[in-house]
């Protein structure tokens, strides 16, 4: 079991090597997103390992919850799914530190709740030991100083009010939104929510590091498609 010193030296490595993918060098990064069990586990895992060799800078893996507040209806559907197939907190991780063992960065989004019903502590403690190297939670009511401030790897900029889901167009106002993060801090910056084509990733070269694609990946693995065929798309944008 390690230390409480080894965890910590660990979760600094980890949010470090995450900073460093995610920075941007005359490019836009790449952070694609799939659903721990979705559509079952062994096929999540699977894809997970193949999205790891694609290119992506860093995969971020949802954990499954019954109340999903910031997502829409394409990963809502997953999330359902992965739950009917009986994927829990604990099936995450496995998931999670199966594709992190591929050397890719990997991120977990998950809600409030989970945490507190897993045990804040355990989960720290159980993601550290599986590899990850950041946690995203949307629904803490936090104001941007003091996410900017309390944040490591990366800062996650929501580019629309509302909920996920691939859109045609990014808000007008989303330039001025990423400036206002990176006036208060050092980190990368990614930018997701809506985020789909391929032209989406040229508007947002020189304004964020990274783009976070969710939806439109999930989507093609829903319907039996190739999602790593889509990120190589996906990343001639970015470059």
């Amino acid at each position: 079991m390690p230390s409480e010193a080894g965890r910590a030296q660990g979760a600094v490595s980890s949010a470090s090597r995450l900073e460093n993918a995610l920075r941007a060098k005359d490019d836009l990064k790449l952070v694609a997103y799939m659903m721990a069990g979705h559509p079952n586990k062994r096929r999540s895992i699977e894809v997970g390992k193949r999205l790891a060799g694609s290119g992506i800078a860093a995969l971020e893996i949802g954990i499954p919850h019954s109340d999903p507040l910031a997502d829409g209806s394409v990963i809502q559907h997953a999330g359902q799914v992965a739950l009917e197939h009986g994927m829990t907190v604990s099936g995450a991780l496995g998931v999670a530190q199966a594709v992190a063992a591929e050397g890719v960065p990997v991120v977990l989004m998950t809600y409030i709740n989970p945490v507190l019903s897993y045990d804040p502590r355990r989960f720290a403690a159980e993601v550290s030991q599986a590899g990850v190297a950041g946690v995203i939670v949307p629904d803490l009511p936090i104001r941007i100083t003091s996410i900017c401030s309390h944040s490591s790897g990366f800062v996650y900029c929501v580019t629309v009010t509302g909920i996920t889901g691939a859109r045609k167009e990014l808000p007008q106002g989303m330039p001025e939104l990423l400036r206002e993060v990176r006036k208060r801090t050092q980190l990368p910056v990614a930018a997701g929510f809506g985020i789909s084509r391929p032209e989406h990733m040229k508007s947002l070269r020189g304004g964020a590091d990274a783009a976070v694609v969710g939806s439109a990946i999930v989507e093609a693995i829903e319907r039996g498609g190739d999602a790593v065929a889509l990120v190589k798309e996906l990343l001639k944008a970015c470059r």
